[in-house]
Parts: C-alpha cells; sequence; structure tokens
C-alpha cells in the first residue's frame, strides 16, 4: 500500500491534536475535537479548513476556452474574467467523472479545481481531449498512481497543466468568513474587496508579498472564501487566518463535519450522488449542462438518455437513527426502491436526513417512503433539497 500524501499543513493539524483518515490517497483531519462542534461553529461562526488535497490545472493559450467548451458539460467561453462556475466532466455516456470548479482568469486563461481522489482520471480525460492534431509534451509518459506527476499538454492552442503538487488551498467558510479574512495580518492589495466579491467569483491580492488567490466559495452551504497561495507560505496563512478569527469564533475544522455540512446543503459528493454510472440530470444537475452546444462530450449519450432513471432526492426521516450510504430505501410493501448515497443526524436541524436516488415515480416531494437501518424501517419523507439553506 503507498504511503498516504500529506498537505503542506500536516504540522499544523498534528499541532492541533487532529484525528487522520485516508481520503483520496491522503492524509487529512477528519476532526480537531468534535464533529458537532466543528460543525455548529460553521454554521454560527466560522471553520478553517485545510482543503490542500483538491487538485488544480491550468489551460491557457488560444483556444482554451473552446477546448473547455468541449471537455466540459457547461458554456464556459461565455464565462466573464473575475467569476467562476459550476461545471462536469462527463464520460462519453453522459456519466460523471467528476464536478469541477473553472475559474476564468483571463482571457484565454482558466483555473480548474477538481477533487482530489479524480485527479489522475481527470488529467487523463483532459490530456484525451487536447486536439489531437496538437503537440502533446508528454508523449510516453504514464501517469504514475500516486498522481505525483505534473504533465503539460498541448503546445499550439489550449495548454493543460497539472499544478496541483505547487499550491495550497485554506477554505474560511461561515457567515464571519468575511471579517476574518479581511482581518487577517498579512493578506493585503485585495481587489476587488471581498465585501464587493460576489458568489462564485475571484479576487486577487497578497499574502506576505506572494501571490493570492481568493474566491467566494465553498462546500459548505455558508458563505465563505477559498485561498489558493504557494505551499511555502501556507502554514503561515493558516497561522494568521487562526489569530484573526480567535476572538470571533474561528475553529478548524475536518472532513467530518465538512460532510455534514455539504449533505445539509444538499451538494453531491463525487463517489457518493456522483459517478460515471450517473448522469447529471438524475442527480438533479441538469441546469449545469449547455444542451444547446453543437458538440461537448457526451452529449449524443444525454440526448439519447431515457427519462426513467432514478432521480436523486432528499429524504427527512422520523427519530434519531440515520440512514447511511449503502442502506436500502423501501415502500410500504418492504420492497426496496432505491438506496442512500450519504446520510446523517442533521446536527443544524435535529433529525435524520439522507440523499438517496428513487424512481422518478417516487421522488415527488412529500412522498411517504421507508430507510431500512439494520433491519427496521424508519418512516422518511420525500423533501427539496437542499434541507439547509442560509438566511443572510
Amino acid at each position: 500500500m503507498p504511503d498516504l500524501r500529506t498537505t503542506a499543513l500536516v504540522d499544523r493539524h498534528a499541532a492541533l491534536g487532529a484525528s487522520f483518515t485516508d481520503f483520496g490517497g491522503w492524509n487529512m483531519p477528519v476532526r480537531y475535537t468534535s464533529d458537532l462542534a466543528e460543525h455548529h461553529a460553521v454554521r454560527s461562526a466560522a471553520g478553517l479548513f485545510d482543503i490542500s488535497h483538491m487538485a488544480e490545472f491550468l489551460v491557457t493559450g488560444s483556444g482554451a476556452a473552446a477546448f473547455l467548451d468541449y471537455a466540459l458539460a457547461g458554456r464556459i467561453s461565455t464565462m466573464r474574467i473575475g467569476k467562476a462556475k459550476y461545471s462536469l466532466l462527463l464520460d462519453e455516456n453522459g456519466g460523471v467523472i467528476d464536478d469541477v470548479i473553472v475559474y476564468r482568469t483571463g482571457d484565454e486563461d482558466f483555473l480548474i479545481i477538481s477533487n482530489a481522489g479524480n485527479r489522475d482520471v481527470v488529467a487523463e480525460a483532459f490530456a484525451a481531449r487536447v486536439d489531437p492534431a496538437a503537440e502533446i509534451a508528454r508523449a510516453g509518459h504514464e501517469l504514475p498512481a500516486d498522481g505525483s506527476f505534473g504533465f503539460v499538454v498541448g503546445a499550439d492552442r489550449a495548454r493543460v497543466e497539472d499544478i496541483s503538487d505547487q499550491s495550497s488551498l485554506i477554505a474560511v467558510q461561515g457567515p464571519r468568513a468575511r471579517e476574518i479574512v479581511e482581518a487577517t495580518v498579512g493578506i493585503t492589495g485585495v481587489a476587488p474587496a471581498l465585501a464587493d466579491l460576489g458568489s462564485y467569483a475571484w479576487s486577487q491580492g497578497t499574502f506576505q508579498d506572494e501571490p493570492l488567490f481568493i474566491a467566494r466559495t465553498g462546500y459548505t452551504g455558508e458563505d465563505g472564501f477559498e485561498l489558493m497561495l504557494s505551499n511555502a507560505l501556507a502554514p503561515a496563512l493558516w497561522d494568521a487566518l487562526l489569530e484573526a478569527g480567535d476572538p470571533l469564533g474561528l475553529v478548524p475544522a475536518g472532513l467530518a463535519a465538512r460532510d455534514t455540512l455539504r449533505l445539509e446543503a444538499g451538494m453531491p459528493l463525487h463517489g457518493h450522488e456522483l459517478s460515471t454510472a450517473t448522469l447529471p440530470a438524475q442527480a438533479g444537475l441538469g441546469r449545469v449542462v449547455a444542451v444547446d452546444k453543437d458538440q461537448f462530450v457526451g452529449k449524443e449519450a444525454l440526448a439519447a438518455a431515457s427519462e426513467d432513471l432514478p432521480r436523486l432526492v432528499g429524504l427527512v426521516a422520523e427519530g434519531r437513527r440515520a440512514g447511511r450510504a449503502g442502506y436500502a430505501v423501501v415502500d410500504a410493501e418492504g420492497t426496496a426502491v432505491g438506496e442512500i448515497t450519504s446520510g446523517a443526524l442533521s446536527p443544524t436541524l435535529g433529525h435524520p436526513i439522507a440523499m438517496a436516488f428513487v424512481p422518478p415515480a417516487l421522488a415527488e416531494a412529500g412522498t411517504s417512503l421507508f430507510i431500512d437501518v439494520r433491519g427496521t424501517q424508519i418512516p422518511a419523507t420525500v423533501t427539496a433539497l437542499p434541507f439547509y439553506r442560509r438566511t443572510a
């Protein structure tokens, strides 16, 4: 078994008493104190997350926008500089290889952030989608299993560069996130100012006089920012954020809290709600597919897909016993009609919630179903996603 990879912040996590887990081949903090305390801190004040395990790609050069229009499901060429967009990387069958965030940083310059565990398959998909006539700079090289090889493809047109090993990502999430980032010593020159930065937009600043990329994005259902900078400066930024946020209620938060937060917000997770066996419309993501584009990978398969495929729904259950991933969803007769993809006892709402795929006929809000929790059928009601939505 290969050694787990670590981020530039691993020593900071250990010093804070974090418990670690294997996540996509990375040794990541699952919690520091308590899952519930970290979750509630994000909802009431703010949480600090190390998300440096995520993968980053630069797509540049003439033809970059057109390339991404073909490679991704969304219409990327119409994005404005300074904006971000959620999109999907599909296979030829219309299944989801990964969900990504695209940032337009110039006329033909883009930053793409994908999930850590999918770094290699995303890299390979991008490489395969560069115009075959373009020179492939990594010709003859294979991507190793640990994803450690940074590659560049393309020469004359779109150029795709894997920069995952060069940068760290830190997220500040919660209603006091902006106050904390603005108060952090060492962050200067932010333009546009964070107060003027809309959701799914990015800003450029410096930290200790080095470049700092700040995006108003996140995976918790709260306001927040994701900050990217060099690995060398990541520990100093982590410390500065904690110091600025201490009087405002900021706490370091691990993967466990991140998972319950995203579940409450109804956000899909690859490997749970998303996979190559799942079409976008099944997961409620048909809106992010630009079906009117002339061509993109997966277009023909999506056009021919049946409308009678299982659909992702929210389920609210009674009591305190939560359905977990893999648990069966059954009807009143006890017949299995679906399967839980993610589930937990919601820390914010106080009752069990879950996401599951069920037949379209059972996907309407208000439909009564049951979750088989270790042999006990727990009543559950189909509900619209998200379960939680911030009010300000």
